[in-house]
């Protein structure tokens, strides 16, 4: 989507950690412009307003300008960028030049709405898959997000991409068979039996050569000659 946004951007002769480490000391981070069959530009910009961009409702799907000084202003979006993972800080980020006449791929966001009937009369419990599609289109026609209704759907059932009304000249890139939720039955728990109260165990039994050891001392008792008797 496109918004009347301008941010600026300065060139930069050098590359590296080096010229990376010193470009955010001043507060700016490191970016590189390319696309449309033109040469790549390594910029700076003030991560601030890149954030801002980021942070929207449109987020990685606007397109906006960008203006380099002493250079060209054209129209872009950002298509890859780099964040720290403790600070949050903007480390790099990659701009593509947008043709606002050619038609281009693109990921959109869906957001699922409704109770399922498979979680409200079944039981069931209802997964997402993906939060996003990709589709074709022109620049000025990218949708801010697709809502898909999934409250109709029962427990085996799901929400394809090709489910999805894009509504006019977009096209869908996404294959059309990506499952984007559905709802599905919750795994039976194994419930134990508990142990009868007062139940008695049974005595283990008792093993095979201590009996063959009694037998044997029964046998030489019986053979002792018994007392005050002459043989």
């Amino acid at each position: 989507m496109r918004k009347e946004i301008t941010i600026s951007a300065e060139p930069r002769e050098s590359r590296g950690k080096n010229e990376a480490r010193r470009l955010r000391v001043k507060g700016l981070a490191p970016a590189v412009l390319y696309g449309s069959d033109r040469a790549a530009v390594a910029v700076s910009v003030n991560p601030k307003d890149v954030n801002k961009i980021l942070h929207s409702n449109t987020g990685h799907n606007t397109i906006f300008n960008l203006s380099v000084q002493g250079g060209e202003d054209t129209p872009v979006m950002i298509v890859d960028w780099q964040s720290d993972p403790v600070k949050e800080n903007l480390l790099h980020v990659d701009l593509k030049r947008i043709d606002l006449a050619k038609r281009n791929a693109f990921k959109v966001r869906v957001h699922t709405t409704g109770e399922p009937k498979g979680v409200k009369l079944q039981g069931g419990l209802l997964e997402v898959i993906t939060r996003e599609i990709e589709i074709e289109c022109l620049p000025d026609e990218i949708p801010e997000l697709y809502t898909v209704d999934v409250g109709e759907l029962m427990i085996g059932q799901n929400l394809r991409a090709s489910d999805v009304a894009l509504g006019g000249s977009i096209t869908l890139v996404s294959p059309p068979e990506q499952v984007i939720a559905h709802v599905v039955a919750l795994k039976a728990e194994v419930v134990e039996t508990p142990a009868v109260e007062g139940a008695v165990a049974a005595a283990p039994a008792e093993p095979e050569v201590i009996k063959k050891g009694k037998k044997e001392e029964e046998e030489v008792e019986a053979e002792k000659p018994e007392k005050g008797k002459k043989k």
